[in-house]
């Protein structure tokens, strides 16, 4: 997994391999069945080659503040570069999703040779190669369309155009020679096809619109280029048609070896989109933040009075779980699913993020106000925590087991707290006299039940003495920044520590699963707001470190550095930004 780099344009993303290959790209959308997914199906997944035919060293990286991938494959007979990219247009995004590899010669005489293979979609389609129009290509599969257009290829060998074959031909780069493989794609609409030429200068287009949004891009401060690599990763997940922000760009990447928890991360939770927005507002991107915040608000009236984890990325309630059985899994670790089954749960958490992420857009951003309509909405929000917050609940993990989890407490507490905030700014109906009292409450359940003084730790819920790296989320969230939580951080270590500044999630999970990213920088993120900021900076530089080679993050690394579960995961890159602001704001 760690060999990957993404490519994405507001609609979709793609996974591209060391070996030049993308084995990950649901089109047009991304939660879309995805017609090439070798990631998933080493078999009938489809991929998209585009390589060297000899043997060759190979150096990769993103052109500087974009998401570009530039690719230099050195051969004993000459060196090419490769810029791939999910491009824009003239106007900004595509209304169709449209791929582009430009390989241009540096030196010497380079055989590449490019391959497009198309897969079953999980067993939903049967794709055919339209031969129709000899010079571009067609895959179709059911509604889905896919052109294949070249340029410049000299003389390719033959193509072969069966139904049920990939098409594809060689070529031979020489200095300053440039060749384009390009590919478009539209569900249920026309296609257009474009001009190869046109296409290898979209290249130098979406270069420049990268390089327009990473100026707007307003942090200086320790790893700098650590936290502009996961504003531009987040940057990815950002489903523009809509606002919303997809949790990963994948479905059923394992989260342990054994299998069984492999989920389908393409949708928007809340949690995820609640700590986006706060990090993005404190960097000025204010249309992100306002396409985020208005879609998360449109998705909770179309769907009230319940507040959901997570949502579709067209804003609809998810409701269903399809398991592809005949679908292997990554290294053959299945199942393979569409749909999370953690939709019906009851997570309390969630209030304290929603309101975290009104409370950022009102109080982080100038010239923000919320309508009344979302006042009165999230007035009545409130009161319901007030309702609920004693009731048990899956807490953060998704667990099965319904308890009293102090985070779920905490986060109701956050809520409330916000509530009480936004009251006062005059941005939602004024109910303080009954959220004030409820709130004090919920700081006296936790003092009496959450804290173990044996332990001396926030446990994971009464009676139980199991730690649970989510309470550190509530240093930043206000909390508690005292003695306490620093207690907590030093048991949490001793317990859960991995090493290099990891941890597990919970207790029990060193035995199931792989230390999980974004808790060794919730950790650090807490460090720093209980005032040990020296420690924090240390385990920080251990952290970034874990990225790969092109400054991406996954859910879960093992202690050997492999990833694990699904990528690239926006939490992690969520958790890196928050932990680099809390030392650079709080050191």
């Amino acid at each position: 997994m760690e060999d990957h780099a993404a490519l994405g344009d507001g609609r979709t993303v793609a996974l591209v391999d060391r070996h030049g290959t993308i084995d990950w790209l649901p089109l047009p959308g991304l939660d879309d069945a995805p017609l090439f997914a070798r990631l998933l199906d080493e078999q009938n997944g489809g991929c998209v080659e585009l390589a060297p035919v000899a043997e060759h060293r190979m150096t990769r990286r993103y052109v500087p503040d974009t998401n570009v991938l530039e690719t230099r494959y050195e051969t004993e007979h000459g060196v090419v570069r490769v810029r791939d990219a999910l491009v824009t247009g003239v106007a900004g995004r595509l209304p169709w999703a449209e791929l582009v590899r430009r390989v241009e010669g540096v030196e010497g005489r380079v055989v590449m040779q490019w391959r497009v293979a198309p897969g079953i979609a999980f067993g939903t389609r049967s794709p055919w190669i339209d031969d129709r129009d000899a010079e571009r290509g067609i895959i179709r599969a059911g509604d889905l369309s896919v052109g294949i257009v070249t340029g410049n290829v000299g003389a390719p060998d033959p193509v072969d155009h069966s139904p049920t074959d990939a098409i594809g031909a060689r070529f031979r780069t020489s200095p300053g020679s440039v060749h384009v493989l390009g590919l478009s794609a539209t569900d249920d609409e026309p296609l257009h096809q474009p001009d190869p030429l046109r296409a290898g200068d979209a290249i130098d287009r979406t270069i420049a619109a990268w390089r327009a949004w990473s100026t707007e891009f307003a942090y200086e401060g320790p790893w700098r280029d650590a936290v502009q690599r996961s504003a531009l990763a987040l940057k990815l997940l950002i489903h523009s048609p809509s606002g919303a922000i997809a949790a990963a760009a994948t479905t059923s990447l394992p989260e342990r070896d054994a299998g069984e928890k492999n989920w389908d991360y393409r949708l928007a939770w809340v949690r995820d989109l609640a700590y986006t927005v706060g990090a993005l507002v404190q960097f000025g991107l204010r249309e992100e933040t306002h396409a985020a915040l208005s879609w998360l608000l449109r998705s909770i009236k179309a769907s009230a009075p319940d507040l959901h984890i997570f949502y579709r990325l067209d804003g609809r309630v998810d409701g269903e779980v399809t398991e592809h059985e005949d679908t292997a899994g990554w290294n053959g670790i299945g199942p393979v699913v569409t749909g999370n089954p953690a939709g019906a749960q009851l997570q309390l958490g969630v209030y304290g993020d929603l309101f975290g992420i009104v409370r950022s857009y009102i109080a982080e951003a100038e010239g923000n106000s919320l309508d009344i309509a979302t006042g009165e909405l999230l007035a009545d929000i409130a009161d319901r925590v007030c309702d609920r917050w004693r009731s048990r609940d899956s807490g953060m993990w998704e667990l099965p087991e319904t308890r009293h989890y102090t985070s779920s407490k905490m986060g109701c507490w956050q809520a409330l707290d916000a509530a009480i905030d936004l009251a006062a700014r005059g941005q939602i109906v004024d109910r303080r006299d009954r959220w004030e009292p409820e709130r004090e409450r919920i700081r006296c359940w936790i003092d009496e039940h959450g804290w173990d003084e044996r332990r001396g730790a926030y446990t994971m819920w009464p009676g139980s003495s199991e730690l649970d790296a989510s309470v550190l989320l509530h240093a930043p969230s206000g909390f508690d920044r005292g003695e306490r939580m620093s207690r907590t951080i030093d048991a949490i270590d001793a317990e859960l520590g991995a090493g290099g500044g990891r941890l597990w999630r919970y207790t029990g999970m060193r035995e199931e699963e792989h230390p999980f990213v974004a808790c060794g920088f919730w950790a650090t993120a807490a460090l720093a707001c209980v005032g040990r900021v020296p420690e924090a900076r240390g385990r920080m530089d251990s952290l970034v470190g874990d990225a790969n080679d092109v400054g991406l993050l996954a859910e879960m690394v093992t202690v050997d550095g492999a990833f694990r579960g699904n990528f690239p995961q926006a939490l992690s890159h969520l958790a890196l930004i928050d932990a680099a602001i809390k030392i650079r704001d709080l050191g």
